[in-house]
Order: structure tokens, then C-alpha cells, then sequence
């Protein structure tokens, strides 16, 4: 597959979202994947966008599933994302519905959003036991 990881992390940047779109680029080539890493959706085709952090990935989401809408597209709801109450962020929740899969990096996220994205959620705790 070609899979293109976006995330909102500076040039430079060594921790957070840049670190997880590194480590995630890795696993998906060790698994014979076609893996870019970018700031934003280059507007190529790929099968998967995978945009980490939701609400500061937005604008790749939205531009993505209106020009490319066979893509298959993750939202990664990080850290950022779980600062404030997640059912109130119109922009949020307009990513969240364009996308196909939610994945939430710790298991309390999945309480914080609305009910109705809530079945699409899927965990992945890193780098911590269960």
C-alpha cells in the first residue's frame, strides 16, 4: 500500500506527533508499505492518509477526502487533541466524520468524543505496558 503519515510537528522537532509519524513509517515499511512522512497531504494518491493529530491535521483531511475519496483516512487523536473537551470542537468533529478509522493513542479518548464516532475508535497505547 501507499500510505502517507502527515502530522503537524515543525521542521526540527524530535518528540510528540514527528517521533510517532517516524516510528509508525518504520513499522508500515518493515510490513512492505510505500510510507511517505510529511506536514500535509501532498495531494498525491494513496490508498491511506494517516493524519496525526485530528484538528491540526485538518485541513490535509479535508483536502484529501475531497479530491481523493477512495482514500482510506486515520485520525490520530494526540495529545493536543485531548486538551479540551473534544464533542465541542465543530472542527474536530468534521475530520473525525471524513474519517474512516479513529485511533486514540490512550483509552480515555475514546469517552471524550461523541458517542456516535465512538464504535470507529481503535487504541493503541505506546510505549507503556497495559
Amino acid at each position: 500500500m501507499r500510505i502517507e503519515i502527515v502530522h503537524p510537528a515543525p521542521p526540527g522537532v524530535t518528540t510528540g506527533n514527528r517521533v510517532t509519524a517516524l516510528r509508525w513509517a518504520g513499522i508500515f515499511r518493515e510490513l512492505g508499505h510505500e510510507v511517505r512522512v510529511r506536514r500535509e497531504w501532498s495531494g498525491t494518491s494513496v490508498d491511506v492518509l494517516v493524519a496525526l493529530n485530528a484538528r491540526k491535521s485538518g485541513d490535509s483531511i479535508r483536502r484529501c477526502a475531497a479530491r481523493s475519496p477512495s482514500t482510506h483516512i486515520v485520525s490520530v487523536l494526540t495529545g493536543t487533541d485531548l486538551y479540551e473537551r473534544l464533542d465541542g470542537l465543530p472542527e474536530l468533529r468534521e475530520t473525525l466524520e471524513l474519517s474512516r478509522h479513529i485511533v486514540a493513542l490512550q483509552s480515555l479518548a475514546a469517552s471524550r468524543i461523541e458517542p456516535r464516532f465512538a464504535e470507529r475508535v481503535r487504541t493503541i497505547v505506546q510505549s507503556a505496558p497495559a
